[in-house]
């Protein structure tokens, strides 16, 4: 787990940040159901009364989880497709900022998509997961179509690169070359960018 947040030691925050930030390092490396309360209790440093205080339920700290890491990655994501280029250098922005991420140089250890592995894990038993991440691939696809010229195929050209940057994401949790998942990503942005034009 990190220990600063900035240059901020963890230790230094107040109880519920501390929470929070714990549950989002270990939900995201381990994963929601593989992690305990106690052990994000542990993790935080915080009493039961405390935590529960501040969570009534794992599925509040999975809801504030989700919300957290769609605040930071949303950040992340928008910066890095303007250090690439931006809307100057189009769609094609896309390819380097997400090598950033699946070689561990932006937000850590890349363990694929936090909403994606979300949904997987618990699909219908929270409901919730499901809505925050069709809204957060909606603020991702938005961010997209903002790189492209205006045109009345815009918001579907966005989708589609959408659906190719997540299809990346999956890929680049098990390829043993990211380099080659960059290539196709970079091979579907061209096409498709091509065919909007």
């Amino acid at each position: 787990m990190n220990d600063t947040v900035g240059s901020v030691d963890i230790g230094e925050l107040p109880a519920r940040d501390r929470i929070l930030r714990s549950a989002h390092d270990l939900f995201y490396a381990d994963g929601i159901r593989a992690t305990g309360i106690d052990k994000v209790i542990a993790e935080s440093g915080v009493t039961k009364v405390t935590f529960y205080r501040h969570f009534p339920s794992k599925n509040d700290l999975i809801v504030a989880y989700l919300d957290l890491r769609h605040a930071r990655w949303m950040a992340w994501f928008t910066g890095a497709l303007e250090r690439h280029g931006g809307e100057r250098r189009g769609a094609s922005a896309l390819v380097p900022a997400m090598g950033e991420w699946f070689r561990g140089e932006a937000l850590g250890d890349f363990r694929g998509c936090a909403f994606l592995n979300g949904v997987g894990e618990m699909g219908p038993a929270l409901p919730e997961v499901v809505a925050i991440t069709r809204a957060h691939k909606q603020d991702m696809t938005d961010a997209i179509a903002a790189l492209l010229p205006a045109s009345r195929q815009r918001r579907k050209v966005a989708a589609a690169l959408a659906v190719a940057v997540d299809g990346a994401i999956v890929q680049a949790q098990y390829a043993a070359d990211v380099a080659a998942v960059l290539k196709g990503l970079q091979v579907i942005v061209e096409a498709v960018a091509a065919d909007a034009l």
